[in-house]
Protein backbone atom coordinates (compact mmCIF):
# COMPACT_ATOMS: atom_id res chain seq x y z
CA UNK A 1 0.00 0.00 0.00
CA UNK A 2 3.12 2.50 0.62
CA UNK A 3 4.39 1.76 -2.33
CA UNK A 4 1.19 2.81 -4.33
CA UNK A 5 0.48 5.81 -2.02
CA UNK A 6 4.36 6.74 -2.94
CA UNK A 7 3.65 6.04 -6.35
CA UNK A 8 0.29 8.41 -6.71
CA UNK A 9 2.26 11.18 -5.05
CA UNK A 10 5.28 11.39 -7.69
CA UNK A 11 2.31 10.92 -10.56
CA UNK A 12 0.86 14.23 -9.36
CA UNK A 13 3.80 16.21 -8.69
CA UNK A 14 4.83 15.12 -12.29
CA UNK A 15 1.33 16.21 -13.33
CA UNK A 16 1.06 19.61 -11.83
CA UNK A 17 2.76 21.84 -14.50
CA UNK A 18 2.93 25.37 -13.57
CA UNK A 19 3.93 28.42 -15.45
CA UNK A 20 5.78 31.26 -14.44
CA UNK A 21 2.23 32.94 -12.78
CA UNK A 22 2.23 29.84 -11.04
CA UNK A 23 -1.27 29.13 -13.05
CA UNK A 24 -1.87 25.08 -12.45
CA UNK A 25 -2.81 23.69 -16.54
CA UNK A 26 -3.64 20.60 -15.11
CA UNK A 27 -3.16 18.13 -12.47
CA UNK A 28 -4.30 14.79 -10.96
CA UNK A 29 -7.83 14.71 -9.46
CA UNK A 30 -8.61 11.13 -8.76
CA UNK A 31 -6.79 8.05 -8.74
CA UNK A 32 -8.40 4.99 -9.33
CA UNK A 33 -6.34 1.75 -8.68
CA UNK A 34 -3.37 2.38 -11.12
CA UNK A 35 -5.24 5.15 -13.26
CA UNK A 36 -5.34 8.53 -13.17
CA UNK A 37 -7.73 10.87 -14.15
CA UNK A 38 -6.78 14.09 -14.96
CA UNK A 39 -8.73 17.80 -14.61
CA UNK A 40 -8.06 17.94 -18.59
CA UNK A 41 -9.86 14.70 -18.84
CA UNK A 42 -13.10 15.62 -17.11
CA UNK A 43 -12.86 18.92 -19.07
CA UNK A 44 -12.59 17.55 -22.40
CA UNK A 45 -15.31 15.10 -21.63
CA UNK A 46 -17.82 17.78 -19.98
CA UNK A 47 -17.20 19.69 -23.52
CA UNK A 48 -17.99 16.45 -25.55
CA UNK A 49 -21.35 16.34 -23.47
CA UNK A 50 -21.92 19.99 -24.29
CA UNK A 51 -20.97 19.27 -27.90
CA UNK A 52 -23.50 16.27 -28.33
CA UNK A 53 -26.45 17.94 -25.99
CA UNK A 54 -25.78 15.34 -23.27
CA UNK A 55 -27.67 16.75 -19.60
CA UNK A 56 -26.06 15.69 -16.77
CA UNK A 57 -28.39 15.41 -13.52
CA UNK A 58 -25.79 16.99 -11.22
CA UNK A 59 -22.57 19.43 -11.08
CA UNK A 60 -20.64 18.17 -14.16
CA UNK A 61 -17.34 18.01 -12.00
CA UNK A 62 -19.00 15.56 -9.45
CA UNK A 63 -20.83 13.38 -12.16
CA UNK A 64 -18.25 13.02 -14.77
CA UNK A 65 -15.43 11.87 -12.64
CA UNK A 66 -17.42 9.73 -11.08
CA UNK A 67 -18.38 8.52 -14.64
CA UNK A 68 -14.36 8.38 -15.58
CA UNK A 69 -14.09 6.23 -12.11
CA UNK A 70 -16.73 3.62 -12.85
CA UNK A 71 -15.11 3.16 -16.33
CA UNK A 72 -12.01 2.58 -14.68
CA UNK A 73 -13.61 -0.14 -12.45
CA UNK A 74 -14.78 -1.66 -15.41
CA UNK A 75 -11.64 -1.58 -17.23
CA UNK A 76 -9.00 -3.00 -14.77
CA UNK A 77 -11.60 -5.94 -14.65
CA UNK A 78 -11.55 -6.24 -18.78
CA UNK A 79 -7.53 -6.55 -18.54
CA UNK A 80 -7.94 -9.21 -16.17
CA UNK A 81 -10.53 -11.11 -17.98
CA UNK A 82 -8.21 -10.20 -21.40
CA UNK A 83 -11.30 -9.03 -23.15
CA UNK A 84 -10.91 -7.11 -26.66
CA UNK A 85 -12.48 -5.32 -29.01
CA UNK A 86 -12.92 -5.10 -32.73
CA UNK A 87 -10.47 -2.37 -34.47
CA UNK A 88 -12.29 -1.66 -37.56
CA UNK A 89 -15.41 -0.93 -35.57
CA UNK A 90 -13.65 1.56 -33.51
CA UNK A 91 -12.55 3.01 -36.56
CA UNK A 92 -15.91 3.11 -38.19
CA UNK A 93 -17.48 4.70 -35.17
CA UNK A 94 -14.94 7.45 -34.94
CA UNK A 95 -14.96 8.14 -38.55
CA UNK A 96 -18.57 8.62 -38.26
CA UNK A 97 -18.64 10.35 -35.03
CA UNK A 98 -16.09 13.04 -37.15
CA UNK A 99 -18.18 13.21 -39.95
CA UNK A 100 -21.44 14.46 -37.95
CA UNK A 101 -19.83 16.91 -35.62
CA UNK A 102 -17.77 18.61 -38.45
CA UNK A 103 -21.27 18.72 -40.29
CA UNK A 104 -23.03 20.06 -36.84
CA UNK A 105 -20.15 23.05 -36.39
CA UNK A 106 -19.61 23.63 -40.04
CA UNK A 107 -16.14 22.90 -39.89
CA UNK A 108 -12.92 21.44 -39.55
CA UNK A 109 -11.09 24.64 -38.16
CA UNK A 110 -14.13 25.16 -36.14
CA UNK A 111 -14.30 21.92 -34.37
CA UNK A 112 -10.34 22.21 -33.68
CA UNK A 113 -11.30 25.69 -32.00
CA UNK A 114 -14.40 24.62 -30.35
CA UNK A 115 -11.96 22.04 -28.37
CA UNK A 116 -8.75 24.01 -28.48
CA UNK A 117 -6.76 21.18 -30.66
CA UNK A 118 -5.88 19.94 -33.79
CA UNK A 119 -8.54 17.39 -35.56
CA UNK A 120 -5.71 14.64 -35.32
CA UNK A 121 -5.78 15.15 -31.55
CA UNK A 122 -9.58 15.60 -31.43
CA UNK A 123 -9.89 12.04 -33.29
CA UNK A 124 -7.09 9.99 -31.53
CA UNK A 125 -8.75 11.05 -28.17
CA UNK A 126 -11.95 10.46 -29.46
CA UNK A 127 -10.70 6.74 -30.72
CA UNK A 128 -9.51 5.64 -27.29
CA UNK A 129 -12.54 7.06 -25.72
CA UNK A 130 -14.84 4.56 -28.41
CA UNK A 131 -12.29 1.97 -27.63
CA UNK A 132 -12.81 2.10 -23.85
CA UNK A 133 -16.80 2.04 -24.30
CA UNK A 134 -17.12 -0.86 -26.22
CA UNK A 135 -14.71 -2.81 -23.52
CA UNK A 136 -16.88 -1.26 -21.22
CA UNK A 137 -19.90 -2.59 -22.95
CA UNK A 138 -18.45 -5.89 -23.35
CA UNK A 139 -17.58 -6.62 -19.51
CA UNK A 140 -20.86 -5.06 -18.67
CA UNK A 141 -22.98 -7.84 -20.89
CA UNK A 142 -20.16 -10.71 -19.40
CA UNK A 143 -20.95 -9.66 -15.74
CA UNK A 144 -24.61 -9.63 -16.44
CA UNK A 145 -24.75 -12.72 -18.55
CA UNK A 146 -28.25 -13.08 -20.41
CA UNK A 147 -30.96 -12.41 -18.48
CA UNK A 148 -34.51 -14.66 -18.59
CA UNK A 149 -37.62 -13.68 -17.11
CA UNK A 150 -40.76 -15.66 -16.93
CA UNK A 151 -44.06 -14.07 -17.16
CA UNK A 152 -44.95 -14.08 -13.93
CA UNK A 153 -42.20 -12.64 -12.88
CA UNK A 154 -42.91 -9.34 -15.02
CA UNK A 155 -46.68 -9.83 -13.61
CA UNK A 156 -44.55 -9.80 -9.99
CA UNK A 157 -42.96 -6.75 -10.96
CA UNK A 158 -46.41 -4.78 -12.56
CA UNK A 159 -48.80 -5.74 -9.20
CA UNK A 160 -46.25 -4.56 -7.00
CA UNK A 161 -46.41 -0.68 -8.72
CA UNK A 162 -48.78 1.84 -7.69
CA UNK A 163 -51.00 3.60 -10.08
CA UNK A 164 -48.53 6.65 -10.06
CA UNK A 165 -45.64 4.04 -10.52
CA UNK A 166 -47.15 3.09 -13.62
CA UNK A 167 -44.57 3.63 -16.61
CA UNK A 168 -45.72 5.87 -19.60
CA UNK A 169 -45.86 4.38 -22.73
CA UNK A 170 -45.14 6.78 -25.44
CA UNK A 171 -47.33 6.80 -28.41
CA UNK A 172 -46.32 4.19 -30.57
CA UNK A 173 -47.29 3.85 -34.77
CA UNK A 174 -47.25 0.96 -37.30
CA UNK A 175 -46.13 1.85 -40.63
CA UNK A 176 -46.32 1.22 -44.28
CA UNK A 177 -44.29 1.95 -46.92
CA UNK A 178 -43.77 2.08 -50.61
CA UNK A 179 -40.67 3.37 -52.61
CA UNK A 180 -39.66 4.01 -55.94
CA UNK A 181 -36.16 4.42 -56.84
CA UNK A 182 -36.21 7.13 -59.80
CA UNK A 183 -34.08 5.68 -63.07
CA UNK A 184 -30.44 6.52 -63.87
CA UNK A 185 -29.73 7.39 -67.17
CA UNK A 186 -27.42 5.27 -69.09
CA UNK A 187 -25.12 8.63 -69.75
CA UNK A 188 -25.04 9.38 -65.85
CA UNK A 189 -23.66 5.54 -65.17
CA UNK A 190 -21.31 5.23 -68.03
CA UNK A 191 -19.95 8.71 -66.96
CA UNK A 192 -18.98 7.35 -63.31
CA UNK A 193 -17.61 3.80 -65.23
CA UNK A 194 -15.58 6.15 -67.38
CA UNK A 195 -14.25 8.43 -64.02
CA UNK A 196 -13.63 4.74 -62.13
CA UNK A 197 -11.62 3.46 -65.62
CA UNK A 198 -9.05 6.79 -65.48
CA UNK A 199 -8.52 6.13 -61.53
CA UNK A 200 -7.51 2.23 -62.33
CA UNK A 201 -4.94 3.87 -65.23
CA UNK A 202 -3.80 6.59 -63.04
CA UNK A 203 -2.73 3.92 -60.67
CA UNK A 204 -1.72 1.13 -62.63
CA UNK A 205 0.44 3.51 -64.72
CA UNK A 206 1.88 4.54 -61.09
CA UNK A 207 0.87 8.33 -61.56
CA UNK A 208 -1.27 8.12 -58.52
CA UNK A 209 -1.92 6.48 -55.41
CA UNK A 210 -4.76 4.29 -55.09
CA UNK A 211 -5.00 6.00 -51.65
CA UNK A 212 -4.77 9.75 -52.52
CA UNK A 213 -7.37 9.26 -55.38
CA UNK A 214 -9.91 7.58 -52.72
CA UNK A 215 -9.18 10.77 -49.91
CA UNK A 216 -10.15 12.91 -52.96
CA UNK A 217 -12.87 11.27 -54.42
CA UNK A 218 -14.71 8.70 -52.96
CA UNK A 219 -18.19 9.02 -51.83
CA UNK A 220 -17.81 6.37 -49.10
CA UNK A 221 -17.23 8.71 -45.81
CA UNK A 222 -16.69 5.66 -43.61
CA UNK A 223 -13.19 5.07 -45.49
CA UNK A 224 -12.40 7.79 -47.98
CA UNK A 225 -10.22 9.67 -45.03
CA UNK A 226 -8.37 6.47 -44.64
CA UNK A 227 -7.25 6.37 -48.10
CA UNK A 228 -10.45 4.02 -48.58
CA UNK A 229 -9.37 1.54 -46.43
CA UNK A 230 -11.74 -1.26 -45.00
CA UNK A 231 -9.83 -2.69 -42.21
CA UNK A 232 -9.94 -6.75 -41.95
CA UNK A 233 -12.89 -8.43 -43.00
CA UNK A 234 -14.25 -11.89 -43.65
CA UNK A 235 -17.10 -12.26 -46.57
CA UNK A 236 -19.57 -12.48 -44.43
CA UNK A 237 -18.74 -8.05 -43.41
CA UNK A 238 -19.14 -7.81 -47.17
CA UNK A 239 -21.74 -7.01 -49.31
CA UNK A 240 -21.28 -10.41 -51.98
CA UNK A 241 -21.04 -8.54 -55.24
CA UNK A 242 -17.91 -6.95 -53.45
CA UNK A 243 -16.58 -10.11 -51.50
CA UNK A 244 -16.47 -12.33 -54.57
CA UNK A 245 -14.50 -9.89 -56.84
CA UNK A 246 -12.06 -8.31 -53.36
CA UNK A 247 -11.28 -12.03 -52.30
CA UNK A 248 -9.82 -13.30 -55.76
CA UNK A 249 -7.66 -10.37 -56.12
CA UNK A 250 -3.96 -11.42 -55.73
CA UNK A 251 -1.77 -8.43 -56.86
CA UNK A 252 -1.76 -5.75 -54.50
CA UNK A 253 -0.63 -3.42 -57.14
CA UNK A 254 -3.22 -3.75 -59.20
CA UNK A 255 -6.66 -2.56 -59.17
CA UNK A 256 -9.98 -4.66 -59.90
CA UNK A 257 -12.91 -4.19 -61.91
CA UNK A 258 -15.32 -2.25 -61.69
CA UNK A 259 -18.08 -3.55 -59.57
CA UNK A 260 -21.80 -2.51 -58.96
CA UNK A 261 -23.59 -3.06 -55.78
CA UNK A 262 -26.73 -1.00 -54.54
CA UNK A 263 -24.27 1.77 -52.64
CA UNK A 264 -22.90 2.62 -56.16
CA UNK A 265 -19.76 1.45 -58.73
CA UNK A 266 -15.85 0.31 -56.35
CA UNK A 267 -12.73 -0.05 -57.50
CA UNK A 268 -11.04 -2.37 -55.07
CA UNK A 269 -7.28 -2.68 -54.27
CA UNK A 270 -5.81 -5.70 -52.09
CA UNK A 271 -3.70 -4.48 -49.91
CA UNK A 272 -3.59 -7.76 -47.10
CA UNK A 273 -4.88 -11.29 -46.78
CA UNK A 274 -4.71 -13.07 -43.30
CA UNK A 275 -6.51 -16.21 -43.65
CA UNK A 276 -10.14 -16.26 -44.56
CA UNK A 277 -9.83 -12.55 -43.73
CA UNK A 278 -9.13 -9.45 -46.31
CA UNK A 279 -8.19 -5.30 -46.31
CA UNK A 280 -8.63 -3.78 -48.93
CA UNK A 281 -8.95 -0.26 -50.31
CA UNK A 282 -12.19 0.70 -52.52
CA UNK A 283 -13.53 3.97 -54.03
CA UNK A 284 -17.14 4.33 -54.05
CA UNK A 285 -18.94 6.58 -56.98
CA UNK A 286 -22.37 7.11 -56.37
CA UNK A 287 -24.83 8.24 -59.41
CA UNK A 288 -26.40 11.17 -59.14
CA UNK A 289 -30.32 11.62 -60.17
CA UNK A 290 -31.37 14.11 -61.82
CA UNK A 291 -33.98 16.62 -61.34
CA UNK A 292 -36.10 15.07 -64.28
CA UNK A 293 -35.64 11.58 -63.13
CA UNK A 294 -36.86 12.52 -59.93
CA UNK A 295 -40.18 14.25 -61.18
CA UNK A 296 -40.61 11.75 -63.09
CA UNK A 297 -40.64 9.03 -60.18
CA UNK A 298 -43.09 11.26 -58.14
CA UNK A 299 -45.39 11.99 -60.90
CA UNK A 300 -45.63 7.95 -61.53
CA UNK A 301 -46.03 7.43 -57.61
CA UNK A 302 -49.03 10.43 -57.41
CA UNK A 303 -50.68 7.73 -60.18
CA UNK A 304 -50.31 4.85 -57.83
CA UNK A 305 -51.60 6.92 -54.99
CA UNK A 306 -54.54 8.25 -56.90
CA UNK A 307 -55.07 4.23 -58.37
CA UNK A 308 -54.66 3.69 -54.37
CA UNK A 309 -57.48 6.22 -53.31
CA UNK A 310 -59.88 5.21 -55.60
CA UNK A 311 -59.93 1.65 -54.38
CA UNK A 312 -58.25 -0.30 -57.25
CA UNK A 313 -55.59 -2.32 -55.51
CA UNK A 314 -54.85 -2.51 -52.13
CA UNK A 315 -51.70 -0.73 -49.89
CA UNK A 316 -50.44 -4.47 -49.76
CA UNK A 317 -50.52 -5.23 -53.15
CA UNK A 318 -48.69 -2.21 -54.07
CA UNK A 319 -46.04 -2.90 -51.54
CA UNK A 320 -45.30 -6.32 -52.82
CA UNK A 321 -45.79 -5.99 -56.71
CA UNK A 322 -44.36 -2.36 -57.35
CA UNK A 323 -41.94 -1.08 -54.49
CA UNK A 324 -38.15 -1.40 -54.41
CA UNK A 325 -37.70 -1.62 -50.86
CA UNK A 326 -36.78 -5.78 -50.45
CA UNK A 327 -36.71 -4.99 -46.53
CA UNK A 328 -40.53 -4.43 -46.65
CA UNK A 329 -41.76 -5.49 -50.22
CA UNK A 330 -42.21 -9.28 -48.86
CA UNK A 331 -43.57 -8.10 -45.53
CA UNK A 332 -46.59 -5.38 -47.29
CA UNK A 333 -45.22 -2.56 -46.57
CA UNK A 334 -44.93 -3.17 -43.13
CA UNK A 335 -41.78 -1.33 -41.42
CA UNK A 336 -39.99 -3.14 -38.66
CA UNK A 337 -38.07 -1.48 -36.07
CA UNK A 338 -34.15 -1.84 -36.33
CA UNK A 339 -33.14 0.52 -33.41
CA UNK A 340 -30.91 -1.54 -30.92
CA UNK A 341 -31.72 0.70 -28.14
CA UNK A 342 -35.41 0.38 -28.93
CA UNK A 343 -37.89 -1.98 -26.44
CA UNK A 344 -39.48 -2.28 -29.83
CA UNK A 345 -36.47 -3.67 -31.68
CA UNK A 346 -37.69 -6.32 -34.31
CA UNK A 347 -41.55 -4.88 -33.40
CA UNK A 348 -43.07 -2.96 -36.44
CA UNK A 349 -43.84 -0.51 -33.51
CA UNK A 350 -42.27 2.99 -33.69
CA UNK A 351 -41.75 5.88 -31.68
CA UNK A 352 -42.10 9.00 -33.69
CA UNK A 353 -38.33 9.66 -32.62
CA UNK A 354 -37.32 6.27 -34.20
CA UNK A 355 -38.75 6.80 -37.38
CA UNK A 356 -36.53 8.00 -40.44
CA UNK A 357 -36.77 11.59 -39.82
CA UNK A 358 -38.59 12.16 -43.96
CA UNK A 359 -41.19 9.93 -42.61
CA UNK A 360 -41.95 11.17 -39.16
CA UNK A 361 -42.76 14.41 -40.08
CA UNK A 362 -45.17 12.82 -42.77
CA UNK A 363 -46.81 9.99 -40.61
CA UNK A 364 -46.98 12.76 -37.41
CA UNK A 365 -50.80 14.26 -38.64
CA UNK A 366 -51.89 11.14 -40.34
CA UNK A 367 -54.74 9.10 -39.19
CA UNK A 368 -55.31 5.91 -38.81
CA UNK A 369 -55.74 3.99 -42.40
CA UNK A 370 -54.84 7.73 -44.34
CA UNK A 371 -51.96 7.22 -47.08
CA UNK A 372 -49.86 9.85 -47.80
CA UNK A 373 -48.86 11.78 -51.17
CA UNK A 374 -45.56 10.85 -52.24
CA UNK A 375 -42.72 12.48 -50.91
CA UNK A 376 -38.61 12.33 -51.26
CA UNK A 377 -36.43 10.95 -48.63
CA UNK A 378 -33.16 9.64 -48.01
CA UNK A 379 -32.88 5.80 -47.28
CA UNK A 380 -30.22 4.18 -45.03
CA UNK A 381 -28.14 3.65 -47.85
CA UNK A 382 -28.47 7.17 -48.64
CA UNK A 383 -30.05 6.89 -52.01
CA UNK A 384 -32.40 9.34 -52.64
CA UNK A 385 -36.25 7.70 -53.27
CA UNK A 386 -39.64 9.00 -53.64
CA UNK A 387 -41.80 7.35 -51.25
CA UNK A 388 -46.08 6.94 -50.03
CA UNK A 389 -46.67 5.48 -46.84
CA UNK A 390 -50.12 4.30 -45.01
CA UNK A 391 -50.46 4.49 -40.87
CA UNK A 392 -51.72 0.80 -40.31
CA UNK A 393 -51.95 1.79 -36.38
CA UNK A 394 -51.05 4.31 -33.81
CA UNK A 395 -51.55 3.50 -29.81
CA UNK A 396 -51.91 6.69 -28.18
CA UNK A 397 -49.25 7.21 -24.92
CA UNK A 398 -50.75 6.00 -21.47
CA UNK A 399 -49.90 4.42 -18.50
CA UNK A 400 -48.85 0.78 -18.86
CA UNK A 401 -51.43 -1.97 -18.34
CA UNK A 402 -50.17 -6.06 -19.12
CA UNK A 403 -52.84 -6.24 -21.68
CA UNK A 404 -50.95 -4.07 -24.31
CA UNK A 405 -47.80 -3.38 -22.91
CA UNK A 406 -46.22 -6.79 -21.34
CA UNK A 407 -43.14 -6.42 -23.91
CA UNK A 408 -42.66 -2.91 -23.30
CA UNK A 409 -42.76 -3.70 -19.03
CA UNK A 410 -40.53 -6.93 -19.72
CA UNK A 411 -37.62 -4.51 -20.88
CA UNK A 412 -38.40 -2.46 -17.98
CA UNK A 413 -37.69 -5.34 -15.51
CA UNK A 414 -34.79 -6.66 -17.79
CA UNK A 415 -33.34 -3.11 -17.44
CA UNK A 416 -33.83 -2.84 -13.92
CA UNK A 417 -31.81 -6.51 -13.30
CA UNK A 418 -29.44 -5.47 -15.40
CA UNK A 419 -28.72 -2.30 -13.19
CA UNK A 420 -29.25 -3.88 -9.71
CA UNK A 421 -26.62 -6.30 -11.09
CA UNK A 422 -24.31 -3.44 -12.22
CA UNK A 423 -24.79 -1.38 -8.92
CA UNK A 424 -23.80 -4.81 -7.08
CA UNK A 425 -20.72 -4.98 -8.94
CA UNK A 426 -19.80 -1.73 -8.37
CA UNK A 427 -20.37 -1.35 -4.72
CA UNK A 428 -18.00 -4.38 -4.44
CA UNK A 429 -15.37 -3.42 -6.84
CA UNK A 430 -14.85 -0.32 -5.10
CA UNK A 431 -14.32 -2.11 -1.35
CA UNK A 432 -11.50 -3.86 -3.38
CA UNK A 433 -9.84 -0.63 -5.45
CA UNK A 434 -7.39 1.76 -4.40
CA UNK A 435 -9.26 5.22 -4.53
CA UNK A 436 -8.24 9.16 -4.10
CA UNK A 437 -10.26 12.27 -4.55
CA UNK A 438 -8.05 15.58 -4.14
CA UNK A 439 -9.53 18.45 -2.02
CA UNK A 440 -11.69 20.10 -3.70
CA UNK A 441 -13.33 17.49 -5.55
CA UNK A 442 -14.61 15.61 -3.10
CA UNK A 443 -17.87 17.51 -2.15
CA UNK A 444 -20.04 15.48 -3.84
CA UNK A 445 -23.30 14.18 -3.47
CA UNK A 446 -21.79 10.63 -5.37
CA UNK A 447 -24.10 8.22 -6.58
CA UNK A 448 -21.80 5.47 -5.12
CA UNK A 449 -20.90 7.00 -1.62
CA UNK A 450 -18.33 3.99 -1.48
CA UNK A 451 -15.33 6.57 -3.14
CA UNK A 452 -14.55 8.37 0.17
CA UNK A 453 -13.75 5.49 2.52
CA UNK A 454 -13.38 6.84 6.07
Amino acid sequence: MMKKILSVFFLACCSCIVMAQDNVIDEIVWVVGDDAILRSDIETQRLYNQNEGVRLDGDPYCVIPEQMAIQKLYLNQAKIDSITVNENQVIQSVDQWMNMAVNQIGSREKLEEYFGKKFSQIKDERKEMVREQQVVQQMQHQLIGEIKLTPSEVRKYFSQLSQDSLPNIPTTVEVQIVTLEPKIPFEETDAIKARLRDFTEQVNSGKMEFSTLARLYSEDPGSASRGGELGFMSKTQLLPEFANVAFNLKDPKRVSQIVQTEYGYHIIQLIEKRGDRINCRHILLKPKVSDKELADATTRLDSLYNDLQANKFTFEEAATFVSYDKDTRNNKGLMVNQDYESSNMGTPKFEMQELPQEIGKVVYDMKVGEISKPFTMLTNKQKEVVAIVKLKARTEGHKANLADDFQALKAIVEAKKREELLNDWITKKQKSTYVRISDGWRNCDFKYPGWIKE
